[in-house]
């Protein structure tokens, strides 16, 4: 593996690698084979550095596979990590990451290539939660254990610089692994398709547990040091930008409601103004309520009161000071007024300096509202797959105008949201943290539908009282993996009915796809070839009557008929054969029996 370059301070000191820092003035420990730095704590370390003084230590970068070794070779997914697609895809060469190249909207590159975060340094840390990819198993998540709270045994096990032990969800199994076979899991993973049984669920309530406490202590250090929201420029009305325009109507041309000074609350929400419901602002000078119109929200600014907080998880956020109505204005949504040529232009000058955050808003075809360097406080409402608020589009004074009302009553201290309906214009999907019961994962990607309500579902239930069903079993006419290793993208599928195997060519070493009625290996004995009796459930692995004794187990993981390929831990197969030779359990095509053997790691 090449190691990269070092990341230096400007009086040339090597600084610390770990991208989110809260250890700023702690002393550093320095690689003594290259000029990367990292603090001397186990959160800024990175997992695999072997640890030689108080300031020296070994790091990852230094790792070197040893040949034959399975959990040595560097292996990467076989969809892009931006539209989880496959196809052809350009593979980082120090981590299992691969991107189309029209995702990363890149020229094909010359020589090696590396992601954007292995350029970075970015390295797993101890207490990440990853996918980690163990011989032909499947990927499996787990998390990064510190060497010093592993069992004694697995401490003995060797391992060399770079390799990182980690703790299996589900069997809780430990093994040593290194960087080109794991990636981070993420949020949006708890959804995953693959039924791993508990493992997935421990691993999703773990990285909860994780991020609640990583973002806990950047909590503490902002208010320690006081941090401020990113400046802006706070502007009260829209500003126009290059040829962009404001329009203004002549007052002939504004309408003008039905209602009278004299009503209990003319042009309010419980009215029938004309105008309100067709969201046109009243004008002072045509309404006929005059002085007590309660129509003219955004020419008088009657914003509620609302202040700008640090969130947990999603940097600045606005909450109101006082209980808001369903239906009230909250705020107006205000900022420089540009076209669509220059908000192409902001987006790809952000791409190119690494700036993440965006506030533009759609006002019409020709005009968008960019609050990023200019705008007011509604600039800091985070989004919601699930919001309090909603914005809508009015016509005042002629031109169009976008406010934020209330969705439902809200209490003083709730943060505000509304759904930002985003349209992807980067180069890959945002993650959602909103944490909303339907959450969909991603911004731009339509929430979930809310689950039915339990009075909804007692009355179903009384209704189909004393009626009896019978129950359909729906199965899945073809997979979406590759039953050999686990990944998506392009397929052959086995043509034998019933079968709802699918494969990658490569994986089946076929040059070619097959043509006819082609079945796949899993219906044929992996030894003579003939009719399969017994199979494994991870892979292709299959075996006649004959030839099935000792060769299967039950694997630890989740509890599936797995062959020796799908051993958890490299370190005890030689251990599980000795015992497999020994007992010689029997399996039967109806019944598989219970297990035999069991490998403690």
């Amino acid at each position: 593996m090449a190691v990269r370059g070092s990341v230096t301070s400007p009086e040339g000191l090597p600084v610390c690698l770990q991208l989110v820092c809260f250890c700023l003035w702690r002393r550093l420990v320095r690689c003594v084979r290259c000029p990367v730095a990292y603090h001397a704590t186990d959160i800024c370390m990175a997992a695999g550095s072997v640890v030689l003084s108080n300031n020296s230590i070994i790091c990852p970068n230094h790792f070197t596979p040893r040949r034959g070794v399975k959990n040595h070779e560097h292996v990467n997914v076989s969809w892009c990590f931006v539209c989880t697609e496959g196809g052809s895809l350009l593979c980082c060469e120090s981590c299992p990451a691969a991107f189309h190249r029209e995702c990363l909207n890149i020229d094909m590159p010359k020589g090696s290539w590396y992601c954007n975060d292995c350029r970075a340094g970015k390295k797993p840390h101890y207490k990440d939660i990853l996918w980690v990819k163990v011989g032909r198993y499947r990927w499996w998540p787990a998390e990064v254990s510190h060497p010093k709270t592993i069992p004694e045994n697995i401490q003995r096990m060797r391992h060399d610089v770079g390799e990182f032990p980690v703790h299996f969800f589900g069997s809780n199994d430990y093994l040593w692994t290194y960087q080109a076979r794991v990636f981070p899991y993420m949020d949006v993973d708890a959804n995953s398709k693959e039924k791993m049984g508990k493992a997935l669920e421990e691993a999703a309530v773990r990285f909860r547990e994780l991020q609640a406490e990583k973002e806990l202590r950047q909590l503490q250090e902002d208010r320690k040091n006081d941090r401020k929201p990113p400046p802006y420029r706070h502007i009260k009305v829209n500003r126009p930008i290059g040829k962009v325009q404001i329009i203004t109507a002549d007052l002939s041309e504004i309408p003008r409601c039905n209602c009278k000074a004299t009503d209990e609350s003319p042009c309010g929400m419980d009215s029938e103004c004309i105008n309100r419901m067709l969201l046109y602002e009243c004008h002072p000078q045509v309404c006929p309520a005059g002085e007590r119109c309660l129509n003219q929200a955004f020419t008088k600014r009657q914003y509620s009161q609302v202040e700008i907080f640090r969130t947990l998880s999603r940097g600045w956020g606005l909450r109101c000071v006082h209980d808001i109505k369903k239906g009230e204005f909250v705020s107006e949504y205000v900022g420089e007024m540009i076209d669509e040529e220059e908000c192409r232009s902001r987006i790809r000058h952000a791409q190119e300096n690494d700036i993440c955050n965006f506030y533009m808003l759609t006002l019409d075809k020709d005009r968008i509202i960019d609050a990023g360097p200019k705008g007011n406080e509604a600039r800091f409402m985070n989004h919601s797959c699930q919001p309090n608020c909603e914005t809508q589009k009015w016509t005042v004074s002629g031109d169009t105008r976008v406010g934020l009302f209330a969705l439902v009553d809200i209490t003083a201290g709730t943060e505000l949201t509304f759904n930002y309906n985003l349209e992807c214009l980067g180069n890959g999907k945002t993650v959602c943290k909103c944490g909303a019961p339907n959450c969909s994962g991603f911004l731009g990607v339509r929430p979930k539908n809310n689950p039915p309500s339990e009075d909804k579902g007692r009355r179903v239930k009384k209704k189909g009282q004393g009626k009896r069903k019978n129950k359909v079993v729906v199965t899945k006419e073809r997979e979406d993996e590759c039953f050999s290793c686990g990944d998506g993208g392009q397929m052959v599928s086995c043509k034998r009915p019933g079968c709802p195997k699918v494969y990658h060519a490569d994986c089946l070493n076929l040059t070619k796809r097959p043509a006819g009625r082609w079945e796949c290996p899993w219906h044929q004995c992996d030894i003579c070839g003939k009719e399969a009796a017994s199979f494994c459930e991870m892979c292709p692995s299959s075996y006649c009557c004959q030839h099935r004794d000792g060769l299967l187990f039950i694997s630890k993981l989740d509890g599936k008929l797995s062959c020796s390929e799908h051993d958890p831990c490299e370190c005890t197969a030689e251990l599980g054969k000795k015992k497999r030779h020994r007992a010689k359990p029997h399996f039967t095509s109806q019944h598989y029996g219970r297990m035999v053997h069991s490998v403690t790691i």
